[in-house]
C-alpha cells in the first residue's frame, strides 16, 4: 500500500445522506447544524425505502440551496431499491431536478442521467469493483465513485492505479464513518419485527432514529436494522485511518449521518486530514462498538486497534 505518512489535507469531507427515517424537525435541525461544519459535500435525499415520504423533493431542493450558499457542493442521492413506477417517477423528477447533480444509486438512475447528458456521481451500491466498468461510466458522464464499502485500503489503491494506467481520470470516495450500508431487501425487517405488513408499516422505523441492533446469541451487535436496509452492528470509524485514505489516491471520506454526535465526527475528521489528530492513547479502552477491519483487508466487524491492544 502507498506510504501513509503523508498528511491528507487534500482529503474533502463528504456527508452522505441520512439513511435513517427522521422527522421533518430532525432533518431541518440536522441540516442547519451540517451548514457550519468543515465538510465540503452534502448528499441529500431518502435512499432507503420510497415510504418515507415526511420529505418531499421540493423539500431537499430547499436544504441544498441553503447549503449551496454556505459554500457547500450538494448531490441528491437516489433510492437504491426501485420496487414501482412510481418510484422510477420520482427517479425521473430527481434526476430532472435541474439544479444539483445526483448520486446514482441504481442502474436505473445512471440510465436516466445518461440518456439526458447529465454528469452524476455512482453510489457504492453499483459495486464497481474495476477499472473498465468505472471506464465506462466516467465516459457516460460518472465524475466520481464510490468504492464498494467491503475493498480494503490496497484494493482501493490499485483499482485507482489500474483507473490510471487505463487513462480513466475519476474521483473516488470512501466510506470513512457510520455504520456500513450492506444489503437491501424487498422485505421490511423493521416492519417485520413489529408484525406490520410493510404496505402497512405504520412508519415504525421512525421509532429507531439509528436502526434497531440485531444481537447474536452471544449477545455481540451483528447487524444494524434499518427498513428494508441492512447495516453493520458496528460503526466503521477511520478517522485514524486518513492519511492511508488519502494515499489511496480516494480524495473523498464519507461520513454517514447519525443520530446524536456528527458534530464533534466531523471535527474529529478534519482534524485528522489536516494531521492535527492526537494519537490515541494505547492504554485508554477501545470502543467495541467500532470497526475498521475491512479497510485493513480483515473481517468488517475488526477493529484493528482493540485487536493491537490486545496482542
Amino acid at each position: 500500500m502507498a506510504d501513509t505518512s503523508s498528511k491528507a489535507d487534500a482529503l474533502r469531507l463528504a456527508l452522505g445522506p441520512v439513511l435513517f427515517y427522521w422527522t421533518r424537525e430532525r432533518y431541518a435541525q440536522f441540516y442547519r447544524d451540517a451548514a457550519d461544519w468543515p465538510v465540503d459535500i452534502v448528499y441529500l435525499g431518502e435512499s432507503v425505502c420510497s415510504r418515507r415520504r415526511d420529505m418531499k423533493l421540493d423539500d431537499w431542493l430547499g436544504i441544498g440551496r441553503e447549503l449551496a450558499q454556505s459554500g457547500k457542493e450538494v448531490v441528491l442521492s437516489s433510492q437504491t431499491l426501485i420496487e414501482s413506477e412510481a418510484d422510477l417517477r420520482d427517479l425521473r423528477k430527481l434526476c430532472d431536478n435541474g439544479e444539483f447533480s445526483v448520486e446514482a444509486n441504481d442502474q436505473s438512475a445512471v440510465q436516466r442521467c445518461t440518456s439526458a447528458g447529465l454528469e452524476f456521481v455512482a453510489g457504492a451500491a453499483l459495486n464497481l469493483y474495476n477499472a473498465a466498468a468505472i471506464g465506462v461510466l466516467a465516459r457516460a458522464g460518472m465524475t466520481r465513485f464510490n468504492a464498494p464499502v467491503e475493498m480494503s485500503g490496497e484494493d482501493v489503491t490499485r483499482l485507482l492505479a489500474d483507473c490510471r494506467e487505463q487513462g480513466v481520470n475519476t474521483a473516488c470516495e470512501v466510506f470513512a464513518y457510520g455504520h456500513l450500508p450492506l444489503a437491501w431487501s424487498s422485505r421490511c425487517f423493521t416492519a417485520r419485527r413489529y408484525q406490520t405488513p410493510k404496505d402497512r408499516c405504520q412508519f415504525v422505523c421512525q421509532k429507531h432514529p439509528e436502526g434497531m441492533t440485531l444481537r447474536s446469541q452471544e449477545s455481540k451487535e451483528v447487524f444494524t436494522l434499518n427498513g428494508v436496509q441492512t447495516l453493520s452492528g458496528a460503526c466503521q470509524d477511520l478517522r485514524y485511518d486518513a492519511a492511508s485514505i488519502a494515499a489511496s489516491g480516494a480524495s473523498v471520506a464519507r461520513l454517514s449521518p447519525r443520530a446524536e454526535g456528527m458534530a464533534d465526527v466531523v471535527a474529529g475528521f478534519d482534524a485528522a486530514r489536516r494531521g492535527e489528530l492526537a494519537a490515541p492513547d494505547p492504554l485508554a479502552l477501545v470502543d467495541a462498538d467500532v470497526c475498521d477491519g475491512y479497510w485493513h483487508g480483515r473481517p468488517g466487524m475488526d477493529h484493528t486497534r482493540a485487536a493491537n491492544a490486545s496482542s
